[in-house]
């Protein structure tokens, strides 16, 4: 084979060409992503009935099974099926719920305390106080705690899970809505009636920095992008404020259907998604150089506004009931879980 050198004028054609050839894969390859993200659809609903006011879902990767809390009760399904494998029962306005696996225990607010219950046979270990409005949940990795969002205290409960017992309870300025850790020693918690976000050092449990997220009115959803240290706050005003963990910065402000109740990060995916009280899903792709960009929304259900994600095989779970208009809340029994999937 013989090889002939290039003069100056074919190098600079040449390597146009391999330019312009790179930023069409980029651009094709960004393209294929963001399709690939939003062919989600509805794979299976599944009847939940009474009661009939629901707030979180959370997904216990260990055991692939959905929590929903729903007033009097924390219903649980298997993640692949969709059959219900148990309930707990005996609460007060359920809210959240979170897991400590080590210990084979769950941890569900309600009614300003905490019930403790076994991961197997979800009967009652413990109950413990918190503060008004207990909330949203989360455990903590890096100190081994879980944690408790007192919506109507405007405070955060720390519990030592090992004794089942409150560590310390701080007040953070505002109602807490939901909350995020980065696993370094970090929560971060959106303030509702501040539009803020608050920091908070899991170990000293005390708040560290207050960062202002002013396009955002009432934050409520709450994710982490842990390998670019990047939170998505979902506002009710239909917009997603992106903040830098580290330095509190707003590094971009998105629109996203209205009535947001929970975010999620798909980090196997580079997604973050807003489930919405209008009926939509909205999509946040993020590409490889940290780029944003807002997929078309998919449609849900009205009022399907707190969902969870299972991060392996990337299934979202969302909670709705049939809407009553004469009545303006939804059919009694209606209330069920929706899986989807993408194609």
């Amino acid at each position: 084979m013989r090889f002939r050198l290039l003069g100056r004028e074919n190098v600079l054609a040449l390597v146009q060409i391999l330019v312009a050839a790179a930023a069409c894969w980029g651009a094709a390859s960004d393209e294929a992503s963001a399709q690939s993200a939003s062919v989600f659809h509805i794979v299976k609903t599944v009847p939940l009935g009474a009661p009939d006011k629901w707030d979180y879902l959370s997904f216990d990767q260990e055991t692939h099974r959905v929590y929903i809390a729903h007033e009097s009760e924390v219903t649980i399904l298997d993640g692949l099926s969709g059959a219900i494998v148990g309930k707990v029962e005996g609460l007060n306005k359920a809210h959240g719920i979170a897991f400590v696996g080590r210990l084979h225990r769950g941890y569900a607010t309600n009614d300003g305390r905490v019930t403790v219950f076994d991961l197997d046979s979800f009967r009652h270990l413990a109950g413990i106080v918190t503060d008004v409005g207990a909330d949203a949940i989360l455990s903590d990795p890096a100190s081994g705690r879980v944690f408790v969002m007192n919506g109507k205290g405007h405070t955060v409960t720390a519990i030592d899970p090992d004794s089942n017992s409150v560590i310390k309870t701080v007040p953070v300025g505002g109602k807490p809505e939901f909350a995020a850790v980065d696993g370094k020693g970090g929560l971060f918690v959106n303030l509702e009636d501040t539009n803020e976000i608050v920091r908070l050092d899991t170990k000293a449990v005390a708040v560290t920095a207050r960062w202002a997220i002013p396009q955002c009115e009432a934050p409520h959803g709450l994710a982490i992008d842990l390998q670019r240290q990047r939170l998505f706050a979902s506002c009710v005003n239909g917009k997603m404020t992106v903040v830098d963990a580290t330095s509190g910065a707003v590094k971009d402000v998105l629109p996203i259907g209205k009535g947001s109740d929970a975010v999620v990060f798909d980090s196997q995916r580079d997604v973050a998604f807003s489930s919405n009280g209008d009926g939509t899903l909205s999509m946040i792709a993020v590409d490889a150089e940290g780029g944003l960009t807002t997929l078309s929304p998919i449609t849900t259900v009205p009022g399907a506004k707190t969902m969870t994600l299972d991060r392996q095989s990337g299934r979202i779970f969302l909670v709705a009931g049939d809407a009553d208009p004469k009545a303006k809340s939804i059919v009694p029994g209606s209330l069920k879980l929706l899986i989807l999937e993408s194609r």
